[in-house]
């Protein structure tokens, strides 16, 4: 549940802070006060997109800052505490937008990425707009709200499995019938370059020993006078390391009786000796045990040079042959035996595709039983908003797809009927532009109601005007619908309705004022004598009368009862 909004330089708002109540709260104001701000700032703080516009004119930054309570919302309270975030069951969101463009978030003081943001801000709140009207005459939201409705997620995600794997035995099937209906020519020059590979017989890591050797050869001359010379340095030549070092130890004897600690470094020089006699040792019998042949170095060349212009030929790095060789190898076998593998892939295929029907025969049925609930509880709402003879039918029909879809094998269509004696006809073609707010109204309510009873969805539903096309005792009904959905969850509604605004348990006032060659947005929390004024603002407009203020009263006290 939402506590506390802060918000500072976003568009005209320079700083205010607001305090949240359970319930149902309303947000009212004139057309331009700032009302869209605030739920741009609910946005931001859950994670929708930020855009630098938002920041005020001639500041560098905006920012809001957000507290819930996690207490009423399960996955969030979880989301906290794997992350080791959770705060004795509150939630603080800080979100910073730059005006060059970048921004920050920040849960409970970490800095967190704007895909962690949005997934925790979906569990906190949702947010239903005038557009949400709009997308329910799309046929695929029409779908998606029957299943969420009926809770068909592990039906839906069993058909989709299905789906997929007919599709991949499909795609496999595809592609093997157009190799079979490549030119035979081509097929025996696959042949060919594989035969060339096999002869070349290239053994795994003969091409890094072959290089090791090819270097060692070539390099012959250096490494016989070379080595010669060192060895030579180390021992048994004239000035060698050796005879140097026993030099040194003989002066070094000589001085261990004068101070006791000349003796660590004789022993430490005599390890020396040592080890350049051992080092002359080792390098004289690795110079005796080189074969430099030159006859082995021309053969290690024609060897190289052979597997190079095959690679060159193959259009591969050296060290690629082997794995070339292989693909050439699995693409002519897959190509010879095509005959069977295909027969193999069609059974296969068949397999999937029974597997596919009957997840999506499940799916169906349970969408129908679902659509036959969904159909009745809409209707009900949609006639207490003011249709009494309003019919709302879920249709579950077989689409008739010649492939399988991840959807499952149902069209879902909404058909509505506002009238005595008029069959429902599909939604998109008979709803006007009130009917269509009432009937998505009541779909909205219907479906959240649902979640909201197995203790799923946000624990914050913000309303955007969903009330626009209504008005007079529609509207003071759909106000107790919304009412009635606070006593579950927190409700905000932006409304320009005062049937609607009268039935808020928390009211803010938004209005704008402008001072200082600026414009700010100002919100106040409305007590029972600036209800009444408001009220009557949105009844009767800027003039206020004791009639309309009369019609005010009468509307908190209906609503109170």
């Amino acid at each position: 549940m939402l506590r506390h909004l802060h918000i500072r330089n976003l568009a005209i708002i320079d700083e205010l802070g607001l305090d949240f109540a359970p319930g149902f709260s309303v947000l009212t104001g004139e057309t331009g006060a700032g009302k869209s701000i605030l739920i741009d700032a609910l946005g931001l703080v859950t994670g929708t997109r930020a855009d630098s516009a938002l920041v005020r004119g001639g500041c560098d930054k905006a920012e809001v800052s957000a507290e819930f309570s996690v207490e009423d919302s399960p996955f969030a309270a979880a989301w906290l505490d794997q992350r080791e975030l959770g705060d004795g069951g509150l939630c603080t969101i800080r979100r910073v937008v730059q005006s060059e463009g970048r921004t920050r978030a920040f849960v409970n003081g970490s800095l967190v990425t704007a895909a962690d943001l949005r997934a925790l801000g979906e569990s906190l709140v949702e947010v239903f707009g005038q557009g949400e009207s709009q997308t329910l005459l799309r046929a695929d939201t029409q779908r998606g709200v029957l299943d969420d409705y009926g809770q068909h997620a592990d039906a839906l995600a069993a058909v989709s499995g299905a789906a997929a794997q007919v599709h991949g035995i499909e795609q496999q099937i595809e592609a093997l019938r157009a190799a079979q209906s490549r030119d035979p020519a081509q097929l025996d020059y696959l042949r060919f370059q594989l035969q060339e590979l096999d002869a070349l017989g290239l053994q795994d890591d003969e091409l890094a020993a072959l290089d090791l050797e090819h270097k060692t050869l070539a390099n012959a001359g250096r490494l016989l006078e070379d080595g010669g010379r060192a060895q030579q340095l180390l021992y048994g030549g004239e000035q060698c390391a050796y005879d140097q070092i026993s030099a040194a130890l003989n002066a070094l004897h000589g001085l261990v009786p004068l101070h006791p600690d000349f003796a660590a470094i004789e022993s430490l020089a005599g390890g020396a000796q040592t080890q350049a006699r051992e080092a002359a040792d080792t390098l004289r019998r690795l110079l005796e045990r080189l074969d430099l042949d030159p006859q082995r170095l021309a053969e290690v060349e024609r060897r190289l040079a052979a597997v190079h212009d095959l690679a060159r030929k193959h259009r591969v790095k050296a060290d690629q042959l082997g794995a070339r060789q292989a693909q050439l190898r699995q693409e002519l076998g897959s190509l010879e035996g095509a005959a069977e593998r295909l027969d193999l892939l069609e059974r296969e295929r068949q397999v999937a595709l029974q597997h596919y029907r009957k997840a999506a025969q499940v799916l169906s049925q349970a969408r129908t039983r679902s659509a036959q609930t969904l159909s009745a509880d809409v209707s009900s709402r949609v006639r207490e908003l003011g249709m009494p003879n309003a019919s709302f039918i879920v249709a579950v029909e077989p689409a008739g797809r010649e492939r399988p879809s991840p959807h499952g094998e149902d069209l879902v269509r909404f058909d509505f009927s506002a009238n005595p004696g008029q069959p429902p006809r599909p939604l998109a073609k008979v709803a006007s532009g009130g009917e269509l707010s009432r009937v998505s109204l009541a779909v909205q309510v219907s479906v959240h109601g649902v979640s909201l009873g197995r203790g799923e969805g946000a624990a914050t539903m913000i309303f955007d005007e969903v009330d626009a096309g209504i008005g007079g005792a529609t509207a003071e009904v759909v106000g107790r619908e919304l009412r009635a959905l606070g006593l579950r969850r927190q409700v905000l509604c932006v409304t320009h309705l005062a049937q609607v605004a009268a039935q808020g348990q928390q009211h803010f006032g938004i209005r704008k004022e402008v001072g200082g060659g600026a414009t700010y947005t100002r919100v106040d929390t409305l007590d029972a004598a600036g209800r009444v004024s408001e009220l009557a603002r949105m009844l009767g407009g800027v003039e206020l009368t004791g009639a309309t203020q009369a019609l005010a009263r009468d509307l908190l006290k209906r609503a109170a009862r």
